[in-house]
């Protein structure tokens, strides 16, 4: 076949096979060019699902008479007109192709009335020219029967329900990336979604709840934080509200919704010591930052972006979500951290416990071995002074005080509130488990040579990475050598991680070198070990505390980040008001 010119209606039906996958599509195109045209109020009607009829109305600026044929031509746009203005381009479309997409597969109608226009215009494509309508101003897009013209692409629509599925889980999106701007959703007639605009923090929260439910809401923490030229906002949920799917998570780079596995690793990193293994965290955060530092450009349907600085960005992220969810005890404030554990007992003993012996055992073995010296060295709990300073002087702490012991496994206490539940347990696994880590920290990471070195094959690129990153990897407490140009050996391992298959973990921090920028691989490993010290050195269930112990547990709790949770993500407490208590028995009722 000889080489031609394409159709323009082919052309456009090409392109709609990128841009127009299902209604949803359509519904996200013709919403994002509302939003782009100053609307402050959008209403969407659907039937069947968007297959019959998509309908979305908005009161925007509207588009002039002699405007509306170009509209629908390709790559005509009046958002962008340069290199320059595409690279720091900051409205939600840009690219031209939305509108000519939909009419090449679908019966497609305009109408728009221009602000200062005497009045509106409808056009529809292959029209010769606009016909006066009537319409306030502001500009309706109806879709008919989408994909009527190619049967192939109909047949592989779902069911009404799930097209409807879709587009409901689209307008939450939207309506959460745009506070200001009032929305409502009705399907064949029926009222689904209606949602004023919300300019206060107050009225944010509201629309959040009816979105995302009063429980989200009641478990998220409020966070805000600005550095380097990025501003991260919005709300985190606690660990003990994680989700078995990945499907409350919002994340919007400049008032669009993207999804990126550079932010989904970072907001991992930030959730790994708070989570059940296979959970999943829920949020809805904001980050804004230079349009300049950041490439929308990337796909047709604009859900994918480049970071200019990916590594600042990844950094920013983790740091500010993981002091948030460290700064989440009772009674936190500003500064306030667990002291560590001596030095002696933790990290001292873990460096000087490699022997002949331990070298065989495995990862949990040698938890259990090292253990044992760091249960000798111990401070008794049984000696440590209960805090009544606070009773004294009239004061409450978050936690109160404790009352008494149940069944050897929960500590009752009082506060203000009513009646606390601690797991004594979980809260002391977490208790002892940050001064681990701090401690730790302090005493930097030690090295164990191994006897023989381990060559492992990797790319050149990854040799050159590694090479390269010598600094990194000594840090981590790991000697590489590079043997040839696509050979790395493994001369020296953090002490704490003997016996790990040390090739699997080089292969692991290069992967994450090539794709973050850092690595948190080591950081993890030893963790593990912490973790297990610290379950095995935390008090058991069924061991009786006296009242001064149970008081400085909960103590240690308002001291310790991260202690709303155990290690494994559990609650370690929680809190029944004097109201909840007088429901229980019908009190003024």
């Amino acid at each position: 076949m000889s080489i031609q010119i394409l159709p323009s209606v082919l052309v456009n039906q090409i392109a709609a096979g990128e841009v127009v996958e299902r209604p949803a599509s359509v519904i996200k195109e013709l919403v994002e060019n509302s939003l782009d045209a100053g609307a402050k109020r959008v209403n969407i009607e659907i039937e069947q699902g968007g297959i019959k009829l998509m309908r979305v109305r908005d009161d925007g600026q509207g588009i002039v008479q002699n405007e509306l044929l170009l509209a629908l031509s390709r790559h005509a746009t009046s958002k962008v007109s340069s290199l320059e203005e595409l690279e720091r381009i900051s409205s939600m479309g840009f690219r031209g192709e939305a509108l000519p997409s939909i009419g090449s597969v679908s019966r497609l109608t305009l109408i728009s009335h221009a602000q200062g226009a005497e009045h509106a215009f409808q056009f529809m494509p292959g029209a010769e020219e606009a016909i006066p309508a009537a319409h306030p101003v502001g500009t309706t897009l109806e879709i008919r029967d989408l994909f009527y013209n190619t049967p192939a692409r109909r047949k592989f629509l779902k069911r009404e329900k799930t097209e409807f599925n879709h587009i409901d889980t689209l307008v939450k999106r939207l309506a959460l990336a745009r506070f200001d701007v009032g929305f409502s959703l009705k399907h064949n007639r029926r009222e689904i979604i209606s949602l004023p605009p919300a300019t206060t923090r107050t009225e944010q929260e509201r629309r959040v709840t009816e979105l995302l439910g009063k429980a989200f809401l009641e478990q998220a923490l409020f966070l805000e934080h600005q550095a380097a030229g990025l501003r991260l906002y919005g709300w985190v949920a606690r660990a003990t509200f994680s989700r078995s799917q990945a499907d409350m998570q919002y994340f919007y780079v400049n008032g669009r919704v993207i999804r990126d596995k550079l932010v989904a690793h970072a907001v991992r990193q930030a959730f790994k010591d708070v989570l059940y293994h296979g959970r999943h965290p829920a949020y809805v955060l904001y980050l804004e930052l230079d349009p300049v530092m950041v490439d929308v450009n990337v796909h047709p349907t604009k859900h994918e972006v480049r970071f200019r600085e990916g590594r600042l960005v990844h950094d920013f992220l983790f740091r500010t979500l993981h002091k948030s969810l460290a700064d989440d005890r009772p009674g936190a404030a500003p500064g306030l951290s667990a002291p560590a554990a001596p030095i002696e007992a933790v990290a001292t003993h873990l460096s000087s416990s490699y022997t002949p012996q331990t070298a065989s055992l495995n990862l949990a073995e040698r938890s259990a071995h090292y253990q044992i010296g760091f249960e000798m060295q111990r401070p008794d709990r049984g000696k440590l002074a209960a805090p009544t300073t606070e009773a004294e002087q009239g004061e409450m702490p978050q936690l109160g005080f404790a009352l008494a012991q149940l069944q050897g496994i929960y500590v009752l206490a009082e506060n203000n509130k009513g009646l606390v539940l601690v797991d004594m347990h979980a809260a002391h696994e977490r208790v002892t488990y940050e001064r681990l880590k701090q401690a730790w920290d302090e005493s930097n990471i030690r090295s164990q040579p191994l006897l023989v070195p381990i060559s492992v094959a990797v790319s050149r690129r990854e040799a050159d990475l590694a090479e390269e990153q010598q600094a990194i990897f000594a840090a981590l407490g790991l000697e590489i050598d590079r043997m040839g140009a696509e050979t790395l050996a493994v001369r020296a391992i953090p002490i704490a991680l003997h016996g790990v298959d040390a090739e699997k973990l080089l292969r692991d921090i290069l992967a994450d070198l090539v794709v973050y920028g850092s690595s948190e691989r080591i950081r993890h490993e030893i963790n593990a070990v912490l973790g297990t010290m610290a379950c095995h050195g935390s008090v058991r269930a069924h061991r009786r505390l006296t009242i001064d112990e149970m008081n400085a547990l909960l103590r240690d709790m308002e001291r310790t980040e991260r202690s709303g949770q155990c290690n494994h993500g559990r609650p370690t407490w929680t809190q029944l008001s004097m109201n909840e208590l007088d429901r229980l028995f019908k009190r003024g009722q």
